[in-house]
């Protein structure tokens, strides 16, 4: 039987009982917390939770995804197109001799007008392209490959409808391949899949 009113079976006894002390659970698992009673490797892991309404979808939709699209493409446009507009702008005012706040003028003129024209042109594409993929995904119930093909030959023959049919078959099979690219880049994944898991035998 141990004195513990020994000061050296004190220490003893401490580095007998601390030597046998687990630090998990069970062999191979975590840690024990030092701060709760369990074992952490019994929780769920770690990942986003949230609470959606009944039958609702887990992503955004197309006319939820359709405010940030059009934004995107009309500052995108002002973007190039003011960009354009300077470098036409120097170009212009350097043949004209320009100086001063003459020169400066014209400068501001061309970056306004080359970027509002883009901005303007952007923007009212991607708003018929978002208005005909939000149709088609209220007609037929789903938000798949076909609507983007589909929504963005519309769009592009739309756009040209005014310049004859044959400007308006062109911008259609344009918007018809700018679509299937991004599809084709969207679904890479999947067709990776397909590629690997066929057998040859």
């Amino acid at each position: 039987m141990i004195d513990f009113r020994d000061d050296n079976a004190k220490t003893t006894n401490r580095k007998i009982d601390n030597k046998y002390i687990p630090l998990t659970s069970q062999e191979g698992l975590a840690p024990l917390s030092p701060y709760l009673n369990f074992d952490p490797s019994y929780l769920p892991p770690r990942e986003p939770q949230y609470i959606f309404p009944e039958g609702a979808v887990k992503q955004r939709g197309r006319f939820e995804l359709a405010f940030s699209q059009i934004g995107a493409a009309c500052i995108i446009g002002a973007g190039i197109g003011g960009t354009t507009g300077l470098y036409r702008g120097i170009k212009a005012t350097a043949l004209a001799g320009q100086t001063g706040k003459l020169r400066r003028t014209q400068l501001i003129n061309h970056v306004m007008k080359s970027g509002s024209a883009l901005a303007n042109t952007l923007g009212v594409i991607t708003v018929m392209y978002s208005g005909f993929g939000v149709l088609l995904s209220w007609a037929r119930s789903t938000d798949d490959s076909w609507n983007t093909l589909t929504a963005a030959t519309a769009t592009g023959m739309l756009f040209k409808s005014t310049s004859g049919l044959r400007k308006c078959a062109l911008s259609g099979c344009i918007g018809l391949g700018i679509a299937s690219l991004y599809c084709l880049w969207n679904n890479r994944n999947s067709f990776s899949q397909l590629r690997y898991g066929v057998n040859p035998a």
